[in-house]
């Protein structure tokens, strides 16, 4: 690429980094940032596609230097948070008495985050890395064999549909244990990984989704799920929305794929319709740079907030303990500083940790 070219293209991918990002928080703290897309109803495919839209198929040669790049950025820093989640969570309990995780075990430690990285509270959303790792390895090893099956990217994009189409029936007819629920996940997730893939390859420059016709057609589908799977009260299920990491999709068999291909569709055209306000953004780069130690760090910045909240109220801080770990302090008045605190406060600090990490990390960018 040339620079231009490179800059517009790290630019995009960073605002599309960001907006995956900005939606996650806001489905913690239980509001859409998108009306008609419910929480949690496509983020995490969302980052998922945005790995396969990254991915470069010079590692197809190099397995050994994909897998090596992929610990040092992934797993490397995950278990660095899971030793400084680990004291945290020990002060805390110390504090309040209130241990938010698993017992401390080596199998909690360093097994548990590829079964379900639940091993402590505040950093459960880390669980999607590990998952991003073990996605990313069993995509590169498919992706080879498919290459060297059959080259035809359109038979290579109906064998990832039919895996992530068929993930969903799958978890409904296998009993779900700590292996099993892993399959699922890869299987569902690999298909979002090579639809990025495929879309930079064979339609961003190719063919115009952001027509008329596209947009009505994707306002009209989400109207129809929306109708008949609006989680209105907490009877109706979840909805559209469905919770990946432990393969829960209620009575759903084609509605979570649906919406997270809807939902991707939505992001690209708020990318496509914001770029050139937010190209040049300091602050939007920086968040779309720093969505690892975001999501690593936005559970632990909210409960400093509601601590905060609780003294200043009166309020004793054994409050907390009795509610979960997305819990804040009176939400009707309070989500969206929460939400505007805890990205900035997110942002700047994972800056911070990102330039210290670099200096003595030695990793270089792909």
């Amino acid at each position: 690429m040339q620079t231009e070219d490179k800059k517009e293209f790290s630019n995009k991918v960073n605002i599309l980094k960001a907006l995956a990002i900005l939606l996650v928080v806001s489905g913690h703290l239980e509001f859409s940032l998108f009306g008609m897309f419910t929480p949690y109803s496509f983020q995490l495919a969302l980052f998922f596609f945005i790995s396969g839209y990254l991915f470069k198929e010079k590692y197809l040669d190099d397995i050994v230097t994909f897998i090596q790049r992929r610990v040092k950025s992934l797993l490397v820093p995950y278990y660095l948070y899971n030793a400084f989640y680990l004291v945290v969570t020990v002060l805390i309990f110390k504090l309040t008495g209130k241990f938010w995780g698993m017992p401390v075990s080596l199998k909690n430690f360093f097994i548990t985050p590829f079964l379900n990285g639940h091993q402590f509270d505040l950093s459960c959303p880390l669980w999607f890395v590990t998952q991003l790792f073990m996605t990313m390895i069993v995509f590169l090893f498919l992706f080879r064999v498919l290459k060297k099956t059959n080259d035809s990217p359109k038979f290579h994009l109906c064998v990832f549909t039919l895996l992530g189409v068929f993930a969903i029936p799958l978890s409904k007819i296998i009993h779900l244990d700590a292996f099993t629920l892993i399959v699922v996940r890869t299987m569902f997730s690999l298909f979002f990984v090579y639809l990025g893939y495929y879309y930079r390859h064979f339609v961003e420059d190719k063919i115009d989704i952001f027509t008329y016709k596209w947009f009505w057609s994707i306002i009209v589908v989400q109207s129809i799920l929306w109708l008949f799977n609006r989680d209105f009260d907490p009877e109706h299920g979840i909805g559209l929305s469905y919770v990946l990491v432990w393969a829960r999709f209620d009575e759903q068999l084609i509605v979570p794929f649906v919406t997270a291909v809807t939902g991707i569709w939505a992001s690209l055209w708020v990318l496509k319709v914001t770029y050139p306000y937010l190209k040049d953004s300091k602050f939007v780069r920086l968040m779309g740079e720093n969505t690892y130690h975001i999501m690593a760090n936005h559970l632990l910045v909210m409960y400093i907030i509601t601590a905060i909240f609780l003294y200043t109220n009166g309020i004793p801080i054994t409050e907390r303990a009795k509610h979960d770990i997305y819990w804040i302090y009176n939400p009707v008045q309070t989500t969206y500083l929460y939400f505007v605190l805890t990205m900035f406060i997110c942002t700047y600090v994972g800056a911070g940790q990102k330039w210290v990490w670099k200096k003595f990390s030695g990793i270089n960018k792909d």
